[in-house]
């Protein structure tokens, strides 16, 4: 049987993988820009000329998915009213649109990346939070309650981290398939991806940084009380 330990574990993981997976759907749309408004001008996407709605509908659809995405988890770390049934719907979007939008990539272009991944981690983070859904996994994990100081500074850090860290290396893994006469089309958007990504990382670690501290120091205080109690 799960500890209460091993719950809070559970949901940590469950609000970075849904972090994760707002922040990919979010820039997977960012990234489809190109091939949904700038069709005549990226030759490697004139395949898709004749369905530009289909992925201007992408576009659309994904990035808000990443932005809702965001603002549900924030509600998942205050444990906000509602909050897993809005992280459910949003995966559950995000899930049917990203698997529409692999089909219709390999069907007109024959390769799907970097939408497959996206895709992947989007569906992985739906199971994972059907299974905490589940009755025995519910009354562990409970979603529905505010979590304590330590756990909303470890789950907002461990996010904050691992979202700015897909956000700084997009040139790197999304790179590969924005080519185009050497040029990465990725490179447009460097600077506001620098941007997000560096403050996203720094908030993380910086927040992190400040649990581990705050722990030391009442271990410390803990420890000292504890000499001062036994010398009386």
């Amino acid at each position: 049987m799960q500890t209460n330990k091993s719950g809070k574990v559970w949901r940590v993981v469950a609000i970075i993988l849904v972090g994760l997976a707002a922040a990919m759907n979010l820039l997977g749309g960012i990234g489809t820009t190109c091939a949904a408004f700038f069709t005549k001008q990226y030759p490697p996407m004139w395949a898709v000329y004749d369905y530009q709605w289909l992925y201007q509908g992408f576009v659309v659809v994904t990035v808000l998915v990443g932005l809702v995405g965001i603002w549900t988890v924030v509600k998942l770390i205050r444990g906000a009213k509602n909050a897993y049934r809005d992280a459910v719907i949003v995966l559950g979007i995000g899930s049917v649109v990203d698997i529409i939008h692999v089909i219709a990539s390999l069907a007109l272009l024959e390769s799907a990346t970097p939408i497959n991944v996206v895709t992947g981690l989007t569906v992985l983070a739906l199971l994972v939070m059907l299974y905490l859904g589940t009755p025995g996994m519910r009354q562990k994990v409970r979603f529905y309650r505010q979590a304590g100081p330590n756990e909303r500074a470890a789950a907002g850090g461990m996010a904050a981290i691992v979202t700015g860290l897909i956000t700084l290396t997009t040139p790197v893994w999304a790179g590969p398939t924005h080519m185009f006469e050497g040029i990465n089309w990725v490179n447009l958007l460097l600077a506001p991806l620098m941007l997000a990504g560096g403050a996203l990382l720094v908030m993380g670690v910086t927040r992190l940084g400040r649990l581990v501290l705050e722990e030391r120091m009442r271990a410390r205080a803990q420890a000292t009380q504890a000499e001062s109690t036994s010398a009386m």
